[in-house]
Formats: structure tokens, sequence, C-alpha cells
């Protein structure tokens, strides 16, 4: 069984918040929703200061604590391992949004737009109706895996079947695969590099992992 991840190399990542960008064009997302955003973060004391771009969105975790406070299943986890929410089963509760750890769930009342209340047609084209007065989040593109796979495509591996964050990455610190086969991307990059996840103390098993310098190793 597939078991879909994601690598963010935090050597190569530059903040450019591409990323963003595409996630929000892609998903139609509306004004402060961000599924996909890369956090600035400064460490060290002067003269020796640096920046840290880290790019953050649902952790897809093997033990999602969302899943288990959900009272009406809407938030659940697929066989792959992506964490996804059933739109037509969610009230809107917010439970999940107390359980996350990682404070990328997001819920609207309305349809607004970007500029002025007056919709682009990329904004038009992905617009999701079921998506208001419900939770919503980064699905890991799952229509876009979903499809491709339906025509032999392998995400990670083929642009049309993984996420657009990844394809539309300028520094190529953005990776996605099936954790679970030896041969791909992500699988090598985690053999070879140093990673972490975040809060994995808490036991939720994050499918989003951080590649960080490693003494005598360059970056890809």
């Amino acid at each position: 069984m597939s078991r879909y991840v994601m690598v963010a190399d935090l050597r190569r990542c530059v903040g450019c918040q591409t990323c963003t960008a595409a996630c929000k064009v892609a998903n139609a997302t509306p004004p402060g929703v961000q599924w996909r955003r890369v956090v600035d973060i400064e460490s060290g004391e002067y003269p020796e200061v640096r920046r840290t771009f880290l790019p953050l969105s649902c952790q897809h975790c093997s033990n999602p604590p969302c899943v288990e406070v959900c009272p009406t299943g809407a938030s659940w986890q697929r066989p792959d391992g992506i964490v996804a929410i059933d739109y037509d089963r969610c009230i809107g509760c917010a439970y999940c949004f107390m359980a996350c750890p990682y404070q990328v769930r997001y819920k609207v009342e309305k349809v607004t737009y970007a500029y002025d209340g007056i919709p682009m047609d990329s904004e038009l084209a992905a617009l999701d109706g079921r998506r208001i007065g419900v939770v919503s989040k980064c699905t890991f593109c799952q229509e876009r895996v979903d499809a491709g796979r339906a025509q032999g495509m392998v995400p990670g591996k083929d642009p049309q079947a993984t996420p657009v964050c990844v394809n539309s990455c300028i520094a190529n610190a953005l990776s996605f695969g099936d954790i679970e086969d030896p041969e791909s991307e992500v699988s090598r990059l985690l053999r070879e590099n140093e990673s972490f996840r975040l809060h994995e103390e808490l036991g939720t098993e994050p499918g989003f992992y951080y590649l960080v310098e490693r003494r005598g190793v360059k970056a890809r």
C-alpha cells in the first residue's frame, strides 16, 4: 500500500512563497486562507544570525488527532495516508481546529474574492461552494493524485499527478511521493539526509518531513 508524504529541503527553500501562490490559484482559497504558507524564522544572536523558511501545511499524520475528534467522520484518513475532509459530512463544529497541533485548518462563512468582490477567472474555475461553512485544509492535491494514478502516472514523478506546490517550487525544495517505495525520490532523500518532523513528540507521525544541514553533506 502506498503512503504519500512530502519532503521540504530547508537548505534550499528561499521563502519566495511561490508554493503559497500556486496553491491559492489551484484551489481558489479565499483571502486569509492559506492551505500552504511559508513561515520565516530568525535564529541565533548577532552577528551569527540566520533565517530559515519553513513550508507549512496539513501534515497528513499517520495518527491524525483531527480524525479522532471528528463527531461525524468528516475528517478521515485514506488508505494512502492522505487526511481528507468530506465537506458533505462536516458540520463546522471546529473540534478538529482544537485537536490539530499545527494550526493548518480554516473555516469561512461566505464566498469572498481577492479584488474588491470581483472574481478572477481562476477563482471561478476552482471555486467549491461545499467549502463554505465547513473546515478546509491542504489535501495534498488528492484530485490530481487520483486522476494521475488512474492514467498510470506516478505521483511525485509525473507532474500531472503531483501537488501543484511541488511543481511550482523554483528552488526544487519540495518533493512528494510514496515513502513505501524504496526507489521513490522521497525515500532516497530521507535515506541520504538528516530530517525531522514537527511535534513528533505528540505521536502524530506526520507525513511531512524537513531536511536539514548535516556536516559534510551538501544539498542535493
